[in-house]
């Protein structure tokens, strides 16, 4: 049917509207299927009339067609069988069962023969499952919800779910124009004609005297009154006509069912770029021999995490997604890495690059001999090298010991690092691939050697199925080969392809945050017997043959999910951008033609294509992305660059000469820095502004570490946990971390839990000749000239700010006062802030949105809102915050400030918010009757609560690598709680510091270092460093006044201290908060008397004190008491902080110059003194402390 006729068709669906056709309505509907009426659906739901809602349906869509579709028809029979037990009609219950429920035994027999076994109950709720089935009609109100969600995924109610939005009586309107353009054609026009009949063309004649024309009635009525302009009204069944975002179907389903890839991206509620939402990865699957059946498919899936689903609320005016949209790219050209910084000698020809996931200058190299490197960029020192050998050939398989004795020279084809960067693997040209674990020292220890495919091996990846490390390759045998990461054993193997597979491209699962929340509301049995039967396996793998043919495989042995052809026939490889939301391929033609494409994520068709390739490209053109913003691809001897969203050339770089005709490149996870191979057997480094700052901080480090030689200087990741009420770290550097390859993010081990805590990489930069311009500040900053510091304006009603987190892209600052009032500042690019991030040099707005809605939380009538605990967790893409403050915990939409949500009404009360780093379903919440509730946000349900503590809980912190969450209480006690069943491993009392008789009491915070393995642990009394088992590695402990000084403390056996520091008088009030810096070097500390310490993380040494004074103005004239009572450290600026005071003001505090950080290096400086222990360190200085 043509455009047109469609058009018609929902015209004559608005006129039987009007003229109240009303069950000849719905007919259309269903037989031309155009529209689906959901308020007519949700009516015969609500009635109950199953029969007309099946009937309705299969005009759209029938049981067999997907995964969505089975899940529809089979909610709606399991309620009609629910309803008759109910009624206690065995007959038709069975009727249904034969009947309608059978069909899906083929699907899952289990599920099946447990519904079968209702039938022998007296009342179903007996089954544990159903217990909490209320009556019909909650219990259809419920199903609705579910049916909503199902059909508004389904990719074949896509664009069938909005009625077009034209003007009421449109077709009355369109034929009075007809017949006014007719009349104005007659030869005697009447005045006032008569319309009789529509059924052939008017025509009149004339009525004048003289035969005169009278003039043409334009604007007179023939047929009724010509309706007012306007928006097409709510009509009956219709309506309201309002445009329906829907989610969008998961990461596969979408390309298996559609029959026409040509649908557009629909738009997705618009919100400031700063807050844009994460959509679907690409639903890439459409099969003429997709099986019926889709075992493993369900939208449900925690590992469809791209799949938005609705809210539980169902509120209209949330924002929802449609589809895959992108906000407008902010970036700017100066955000390239296109300045050569460092170039590399290789000395051989490199084949493949991957800088390591956390620590941004280290990267990964695979030549054409089969060696690999380890290379520091920052000091261009080489931290490791491995030539080619096999491991074991004894184990090897006669045809590889068959192709090494006809030829032995062997090429890397690919090398990355696995998703926590402590796995490597190595796909060489001929069988095998070789898997290394890497030791933070830059050692690397042989691990797997597996004999994976005959011939090459032609690409390997890390994939993480059913929360399982695994590595997929691909190679000349023309097949895919999944493989477990610890045992090495096979797992799967995909076999389809007509030609070598070139690559592999595993679904790219992102931790989204709010995907969860979409996930609330089902009832148990939906949840338990349906998943069960939707979904056993997760995650899918894209793979590229030689032959161009791009198939994708889901983790059974059902087969290939699509059989697309790739751009250009041949050699091609695809990536998703950085946030996991776009999809992008990169391939060259046997004739040398490039194509960069974007993939339509929803249907699997090209969505646009890139411009600026040579005709003929002199070899297969590689690419990378980096940002979620921009595109590189190694082209006529240069780098050139895109914005993702225009398909023209941004720019392009030959990095002063040297380049190859397609050099190989890639990028740091946070796009700062990008290595490009040279023609000399050599790699160049490029860097952008951020990147030249790394480096630099690299070069200080290095020549810190020539002044003070005793002390190491670690090149550490970043932070990855958060602390107490300055949790923004965790979630802050997450965003900063989105990789732009195919690796998923960072998940914990099994056979890697027991992290080796020997201590990291001793970074050993090149020192510039102009070392002596370097300046360090002194170690008591007392003036507001020596840093810059910036009162953020607020018009708001004050309170003490109780927690405080960056933004995780560190564009904004949010704050939660103690009166329940949320408080956002954004920063905006200009000419003095180029890049938008948060700084103490502009100011910036305190944001409302256009309704001037205030975020306050729900708050606990018989308790005041200060008197009670808050706590806040915010969602990796800044969209959502979930929040308490004595009250319900409330979920707000960061765009619009609107509560989505809330749940956990007190008593008790939630004082704290932890997500699990593994299942974005589960939070751990502490609670103010000192328990911890582990609730699962899908079942709505609280699955255990952990015992253990005797007061309130104030901090919780996961550690992926360890498998455990450690809790924290007013009791000033630590429990270690394995996260697997969660039992109580250990339990530990913080010691009080010598001469205080009472024991500690009070809140006590904690926060996990980026190893995972060391834990920082925050009393009023002491910041204390522990390790995975809980003994005191470093502390410093806070004395009463009368003792005035500080300890360092380590316990190896006993406790002793190490190292002692005289302090200043200033620094002797209580801990008020603590935390580490984003790049885990040092640790910011507040005190209640409105100075901040900065100490070293790994000694906790003192290296300044910042008096209040220095930020407050009024504060050396006496005018204040405030004092930090929440400190946040900025997610990517180490040396930046917030301090949210007790008088409710926010600062923003950072060094006055960017060369500069804080305190200077040497122990001297700093005050520290040699310990009285008997065995002193030679040197003078503090002995060598437990490596980390």
């Amino acid at each position: 049917m043509s455009s047109l006729s469609r058009e018609l068709v929902f015209l004559i669906l608005q006129f039987l509207d009007e003229e109240k056709f009303k069950e000849t309505v719905h007919k259309l509907e269903q037989e031309s299927g155009f529209f689906f009426n959901m308020k007519h659906f949700e009516d015969q739901v609500q009635a109950g009339e199953w029969d007309e809602i099946e009937r309705y349906l299969c005009g759209f869509t029938k049981v067999e067609d997907n995964r969505y579709s089975m899940k529809i028809f089979f909610e709606i029979r399991k309620q009609k069988y629910l309803e008759a037990l109910d009624r206690q009609d065995r007959a038709k219950a069975v009727e249904i069962l034969v009947k309608d429920l059978k069909v899906f035994a083929s699907f899952n027999e289990e599920l099946f023969k447990e519904i079968t076994q209702l039938l022998t109950l007296d009342n179903f709720r007996q089954n544990e499952q159903l217990s909490k089935y209320g009556d019909t009609k909650s219990a259809r109100n419920i199903m609705l919800v579910e049916l909503k969600k199902l059909i508004e995924a389904n990719p074949l109610f896509r664009d069938k779910l909005t009625f077009p939005p034209f003007k009421s009586s449109r077709l009355r309107t369109l034929i009075n124009q007809s017949l006014n353009w007719q009349h104005q054609l007659c030869k005697n026009p009447r005045s006032n004609p008569d319309i009789k009949t529509l059924f052939i063309d008017h025509s009149c004649t004339p009525t004048t005297a003289n035969g005169a024309r009278p003039p043409p009635p334009s604007n007179n009525p023939l047929v009724g009154p010509i309706p007012k302009a306007g928006a097409f009204p709510p009509i009956g069944a219709h309506g309201p006509f309002q445009p329906v975002v829907s989610p969008t179907p998961g990461a596969i389903a979408g390309w298996m069912s559609a029959n026409n890839p040509s649908l557009q991206h629909p738009a997705v509620a618009a919100g400031p770029p700063t807050h844009m939402q994460p959509s679907s990865a690409a639903a890439f699957l459409k099969h003429p021999r997709t099986p019926t059946g889709m075992t493993g498919m369900d939208y449900q899936s925690a590992d469809s995490e791209h799949l938005m689903k609705r809210m539980r609320t169902g509120q209209s005016e949330e924002v929802s997604f449609s589809g895959i949209v992108h906000a407008p790219n902010i970036y700017s050209q100066d955000d390239l890495p296109k300045t050569v910084v460092r170039t590399l000698n290789q000395g051989s020809n490199v084949m493949s690059m991957d800088f390591h996931p956390q620590r941004q200058t280290i990267l990964l190299v695979g030549t054409n001999v089969g060696d690999i490197s380890l290379w520091e960029v920052g000091s261009r020192e080489r931290l490791a090298h491995k030539p080619f050998k096999v491991w074991d050939l004894s184990a090897s398989s006669m045809p590889l010991q068959t192709a090494l004795l006809n030829d032995a020279a062997i090429s890397v084809n690919r090398c990355v690092w696995g998703p926590d960067g402590l796995m490597l693997g190595v796909a060489f040209s001929k069988h095998i691939v070789q898997i290394y674990n890497y030791n933070p020292t830059g050692e690397l220890r042989q691990h797997l050697e597996i004999d994976a495919h005959v011939g090459g091996v032609n690409d390997i990846a890390f994939a993480h199925p059913n929360k399982q490390l695994c590595i997929v390759t691909c190679g000349d045998d023309k097949m895919i080969k999944v493989w477990d990461a610890g045992a090495g054993r096979r797992q799967y193997i995909f076999e389809g392809h007509e030609a070598p597979v070139y690559s592999v491209c595993p679904h790219h699962k992102e931790n989204i945050q709010v995907n969860l929340l979409y996930e609330a509301g089902y009832w148990v049995l939906s949840n338990n017997l349906v998943s069960s039967m939707l979904y056993a396996v997760s995650g899918f793998i894209f793979s590229t043959a030689i032959d161009g043919k791009i198939k994708a495989w889901l983790y059974d042995s059902l087969g290939s999910r699509v059989d697309y052809d790739a751009p250009g026939l041949w050699c091609t490889m695809m990536a998703y951008s950085a946030d996991g939301t776009r999809l992008f391929s990169c391939g060259t033609s046997k004739e040398g033609e490039s194509h960069l494409v974007e993939w339509n994520e929803s249907e699997g068709s090209i969505k646009r294509t890139y411009l600026g390739f040579r005709k003929r490209s002199l070899d297969v053109v590689q690419f990378d992305t980096t940002r979620s913003h921009f595109l590189a691809a190694g082209d006529e001897f240069q780098i050139k660059f895109w914005d993702m969203d225009n398909t023209n050339m941004l720019t392009a770089v030959d990095a002063d000469g040297g380049l190859p005709a397609s050099p190989r490149l890639r990028f740091n996870k946070e796009g700062s820095l990008l290595a490009v191979t040279t023609s000399d057997n050599g790699i160049k480094i490029l860097a952008s502004s951020d990147g030249l700052r790394l480096i630099r901080m690299l070069e200080s480090r290095a020549i810190d570490k020539s002044r003070s030689p005793s002390e190491p200087i670690n090149s550490k990741p970043l932070i990855v946990n958060a602390l107490g009420s300055v949790a923004n770290v965790s979630s802050g550097l997450a965003s900063s971390l989105e990789r732009s390859d195919r690796i998923q993010p960072a998940v914990s081990i099994g056979n890697l839990g027991t992290m080796d805590n020997s201590r990291l990489v001793d970074v050993k930069p090149r020192i510039s000749d102009d070392t002596d311009k370097l300046k360090s500040w002194k170690s008591d900053i007392v003036d507001s000239s020596q840093l810059k510091a910036l009162r953020l304006p607020d018009s708001i009603a004050a309170g003490k700010v109780v927690r405080l987190i960056y933004t995780n892209s560190g564009l904004a600052l949010l704050a939660l006062a103690s009166n329940a009032v949320h408080k956002l500042w954004k920063w905006q690019r200009s000419e003095r802030n180029l890049t938008g991030k948060a700084t103490a040099y502009v100011a910036p707005q305190l944001w409302q949105p256009p309704s001037g809605t205030l975020m306050t939380n729900d708050i606990n009538e018989s308790k005041p809102a200060e008197e009670s605990a808050a706590c806040i967790a915010l969602s990796k893409n800044d969209s959502y915050v979930m929040s308490a403050s004595g009250g319900k915990v409330s979920l707000f939409n960061m765009m619009t400030f609107k509560v989505m949500t809330t749940f956990m009404s007190p008593p008790p009360a939630a004082t704290f918010l932890a997500f699990h780093p593994q299942d974005n379903n589960i939070i751990a919440i502490g609670m103010e009757d000192s328990t911890v509730q582990i609730y699962n946000v899908r079942v709505d349900e609280v699955k255990t609560k952990l015992k253990g503590h005797q007061n309130r809980i104030t901090g919780l912190a996961f550690s992926q690598s360890l498998n455990v969450l450690v809790s924290s209480g007013a009791d000033a006690q630590l429990c270690v709680w394995n996260i697997d069943g969660w039992e109580k491993k250990k339990t530990k009392f913080i010691q009080a510091p010598p001469g205080r008789q009472s024991s500690l009491v009070g809140e006590t915070r904690v926060q996990f270092h980026n190893d995972q393995a060391h834990l920082l642990v925050v009393h009023e009394s002491q910041i204390a460093i522990y390790d995975s088992k809980l003994e005191c590695s470093r502390s410093q402990l806070h004395f009463s006044n009368e003792q005035k000084d500080y300890w360092t403390r380590c316990q190896s056996g006993f406790d002793r201290p190490v190292a002692e520091w005289s302090p200043k008088d200033s620094l002797a009030a209580p801990i008020s908060s603590a935390i580490y810096s984003s790049d885990g070097f040092l640790v910011y500390t507040g005190f209640c008397d409105g100075a901040v310490g900065v100490f070293d993380a790994d000694s906790l040494r003192i290296r300044c004190r910042i008096a209040p004074s220095a930020y407050i103005p009024s504060h050396a004239a006496g005018g204040t008491t405030a004092y930090p009572s929440v400190i946040a450290a900025h997610p990517t600026e180490p040396n930046q902080i917030a301090l949210g005071m007790s008088d409710g003001a926010v600062h923003v505090v950072e060094p006055s110059d960017v060369e500069m950080k804080w305190g200077g290096p040497s122990s001297q400086d700093n005050g520290a003194h040699p310990s009285n222990s008997s065995n002193p360190s030679p040197s003078g200085q503090l002995s060598e402390l437990p490596s980390r």
